[in-house]
């Protein structure tokens, strides 16, 4: 999988700061603290290694290589380097890193092998250091797969850890005692009660010091910050409006331009007809454009504001060349990934043990099928960039999880080399996995590359951005389960079928070719079946990976997404088979010493939800529950629902997560509240459907989110257990969505093996849409919102 965030270009200067950056040299080949190219900074001021400047004014700027899309990395990732470093965390300061392979992403790929997390054998840990090794030779600087911690855990303490030797080296020299009396302490170096100078009052005697070849890290024990709930150090901009997302870019003499795409996924525009708006004020240029990295071809209307190029686009009538997709719509997607677990012809085992089809045959075995449907990333800023292109280079203000896969895309699009292409990184107004796709990027440049050498800014219209995303996978599994007669699982069976993110996603984002991912293992399509603890003698676990003209891509939590709502509705329904508790059936499945972190939790969420506290017996409230591991963190979750009239509301939800370390608990607690926000209005009622090829969701309305009206009150504990720090952004999604299905079942006695679990807004022919409860009858229908034209060219295609 992939990964978030980066930012400045190569040669991109961190001017203004008012520090003078030093870059050192450490022997160690995998050395993460010294930049290729020295930390561009003016003035007598200092930095002290390549994830840190200090000036005299006694602020530290902390150099951050991860993408902030709201789930706190910056501030987390601070708190590291602040710790180690002893600063005073009023003073530190953030600014984007440079484009440089010392912030290359050193742990997503290990991640992304199929391993699971109970496996430590030889033959694990061999391909997960060699992973490693090939991440550091790749050098690639990603924000995802819930890796940014868990790989900036080791650098940004080093990095803190090494500045705080070189400052008490230095004010141990002035002050002519051993530097072991020195300590950091709250931005000041001090030796006893009467010796105190500031970081920024030595930053030029430290700079010359030589730089430890070895550091000492600080005990668990002696954290100050680490730990502590600090706010997010990006908070206050975002407040008072000084945050900058990708949308706020504003270069001088900045045009606008937006698009409308083939409404056929894939496809491309072969000619439009713009007489309508011929000699139109403000508008400067109308053009075809290519797919790109995976995209839709279509027309473009660069202008002086984004509203007479969203508006000029309404005017026009288009001609368009469909493609393949064209001959594809839902019941064909359907069929494919049931005639893929059909044949059965080419699975790919991601775990074995046991002999399940023996013990399958001598047992009467339950079977069940689940699906979930394609999905959209919906994030609040649609998708937008900002180029321009001169004949010198070429220069991006974006928000991107993968800057340096943006630069050498740009690069390659251009024919130039790469270090003539600026990236300027902003906030992400969400990402999901969305901003990890390059094809918006070229498209930007593209048709910046129309406008004569001045900045141009294209936005997508909502209707394009939810039209032409790169979605989540439909998939469909298969169970079958056995009991013995006491009621224990005895043999667990599961094939998938689903499109291979790997396979598309990464030749999209990397410029690989295709063949290459074709013949590995992707974990996207198991994550989340293979993996998971329960103990069971005799397992059998495979998918079928299909192939349909659907752009997939990566979305929150991945594979766990879905494979949570398939492995934890079939452990629910094994025992209400075995006619057990299901909390308790599940702990039954967890007795060995490396699953009591999965049990620990298990038990903290019986107490903490009240779970063995009888409900109102009014037949009208219900819970459910669900436990899964993902991205290192264990986390398990009660749904409480009440059924109200024919429908149904979610009133609670009580999540406990181990993450190992909390670094900053608020953040885990804020991941974990958005994890279940994401992922219920996903599992409610929110689906992609396609018809010959076309998204038929085209705005929020009938994509729906779960808002302030509709909320649950969301319950937290965060369990600190004292290991390394693990991933926390995606692993709030995956338990929701069958803590739901559960908790619906204890309500009704009807299992919910699909998803949405209400029925989205469709249409139902013309301009009326209705809407579908629990009863799976549709309500009364009701108009549509009224909508601005918004460059949606569904009506003026042919």
């Amino acid at each position: 999988m992939l990964a978030r965030r980066t930012f400045l270009l190569g040669g991109a200067s961190v001017a203004g700061l008012g520090v003078l950056a030093i870059g050192w040299s450490v022997s160690p080949s995998d050395d993460r603290l010294v930049p290729k190219t020295p930390l561009d900074a003016p003035g007598s001021n200092a930095a002290l290694n390549g994830w840190l400047m200090i000036d005299t004014g006694n602020n530290v700027t902390i150099v951050m290589s991860k993408a902030e899309m709201g789930q706190g990395i910056h501030t987390g990732a601070a708190m590291l380097l602040a710790e180690e470093l002893g600063a005073d965390w009023s003073q530190v300061r953030i600014v984007d890193s440079p484009i440089d392979a010392i912030y290359t992403n050193r742990e997503n790929l290990p991640r992304s092998l199929a391993i699971r997390p109970d496996d430590h054998s030889w033959e694990a840990t061999t391909k997960e250091d060699f992973a490693r090794l090939i991440a550091r030779l790749l050098g690639t600087m990603v924000t995802g797969g819930s890796t940014s911690i868990v790989d900036l855990w080791k650098p940004m303490r080093e990095a803190g850890a090494s500045a705080r030797m070189m400052l008490c080296s230095a004010a141990a020299k002035q002050w002519k005692v051993s530097v072991n009396q020195c300590e950091a302490r709250s931005g000041r170096i001090i030796c006893g009660p009467e010796q105190s100078v500031t970081f920024g009052e030595l930053v030029d005697a430290a700079k010359l010091e030589p730089r430890p070849t070895h550091v000492t890290l600080k005990d668990k024990s002696s954290f100050t910050i680490i730990g502590q709930r600090f706010k997010r150090i990006e908070a206050q901009s975002k407040i008072n409006g000084k945050a900058m997302f990708g949308i706020d870019a504003q270069p001088r003499d900045l045009l606008y331009a937006s698009v409308t795409m083939c409404p056929t996924l894939g496809g491309t525009a072969t000619g439009y007809d713009s007489s309508n708006v011929k000699n139109k004020e403000g508008v400067h240029a109308i053009f075809r454009f290519d797919p790109y990295n995976g995209g839709t071809g279509g027309v473009a209307v660069i202008a002086e504001n984004p509203f007479i190029a969203m508006r000029t686009l309404c005017q026009l009538s288009y001609t368009w060349d469909h493609g393949p997709a064209a001959k594809v719509s839902d019941a064909d997607i359907s069929a494919t990934l049931i005639k893929a677990l059909d044949d059965n012809t080419h699975p790919r085992s991601f775990y074995k043990t046991g002999s399940v089809d023996e013990v399958l045959k001598e047992s009467k075995p339950l079977e069940m099928q689940y699906k979930v449907p394609y999905l959209a990333h919906g994030t609040l800023e649609p998708v937008n960039c900002t180029a321009q292109v001169t004949d010198g280079g070429a220069t991006i203000w974006v928000s991107t999880q993968i800057p340096m896969a943006a630069r050498k895309a740009v690069a390659k699009s251009l024919n130039l080399s790469e270090d003539k292409v600026q990236v300027h990184q902003y906030l992400l107004g969400g990402g999901f996995g969305r901003r990890l796709e390059v094809d918006y990027i070229v498209q930007a440049v593209a048709i910046a590359g129309q406008a004569k050498g001045r900045p141009v800014q294209t936005i997508w219209p909502r209707a394009q951005d939810m039209t032409h995303d790169f979605y989540r996978p439909a998939c469909v599994s298969r169970f079958k389960g056995a009991l013995d007669s006491d009621g224990n699982l005895i043999a667990w069976k599961n094939e998938s079928a689903s499109q291979s993110i790997n396979v598309e996603a990464l030749p999209r984002a990397f410029g690989s070719p295709k063949i290459v991912f074709e013949v590995l293992k992707d974990i996207t399509t198991a994550e989340g079946a293979f993996d998971q603890p329960y103990e069971c003698k005799n397992i059998s676990v495979t998918h079928n990976t299909v192939s349909l003209p659907i752009p997939v891509g990566n979305w929150r939590s991945v594979g766990h997404s879905y494979h949570a709502f398939f492995v934890e509705s079939f452990i629910d329904e094994m025992a209400t088979a075995a006619h057990k508790d299901p909390i308790q059936f599940r702990l039954d499945m967890l007795k060995k010493p490396e699953h009591q972190r999965h049990a620990e939790v298990l038990r903290q969420l019986i107490d903490f939800s009240g779970w063995h506290t009888p409900l109102k017996r009014d037949g009208k409230t219900a819970r459910g529950v669900a436990m899964h591991e993902s991205f290192g963190s264990i986390v398990a979750q009660v749904a409480e629902v009440q059924k109200h009239g024919d429908s149904f509301r979610v009133t609670r939800v009580f999540c406990v997560i181990d993450c190992g370390i909390a670094i900053n608990p608020n953040l885990v607690e804020q991941q974990m509240e958005s994890g279940v926000i994401f992922g219920l209005s996903a599992a409610l009622q929110q689906q992609i459907a396609i018809v010959q090829g076309q998204v038929q969701q085209k705005y929020f309305s009938d994509f729906p989110l779960v808002n302030m009206s509709t909320c649950p009150e969301i319950c937290t504990r965060v369990i600190q257990s004292g290991t390394e720090p693990q991933g926390v952004g995606e692993a709030g999604t995956p338990p929701i969505a069958p803590a739901l299905a559960n908790a619906l079942f204890a309500l009704t006695g009807t299992r919910f093996r699909s998803l949405p679990l209400m029925q989205p807004p469709v249409p139902c022919g013309g301009d009326i849409w209705c809407q579908s409860v629990l009863t799976g009858k549709p309500s009364s229908c009701i108009p549509p919102p009224t909508r601005p034209c918004s460059g949606y060219s569904g009506a003026n295609t042919n």
